[in-house]
């Protein structure tokens, strides 16, 4: 069983702003331009009320350092 639970798009959202991610720009639609010091620049592309399964959480741990108890 994996570590990352299934969650909606808009908590995970707010778990990065929490962590230090801020919101650059809004490219189009759902399409959220992220930045933090130290970072490189994520995309984060999903609708508010979207559910984000556990593989796709991994791939975004990856990027954006965000760890299980932040959410």
């Amino acid at each position: 069983m994996s570590l990352w639970p299934s969650k909606k798009a808009r908590l995970v959202l707010a778990a990065l702003l929490r962590i230090g991610w801020r919101i650059k720009r809004q490219v189009k639609g759902s399409h959220r331009l992220l930045e933090r010091p130290g970072w490189p620049d994520c995309t984060f592309a999903f609708h508010d009320g979207e559910e984000i399964g556990p593989r796709m959480m991994v791939r975004i741990a990856r990027r954006t350092g965000l760890t299980p108890d932040d959410l």
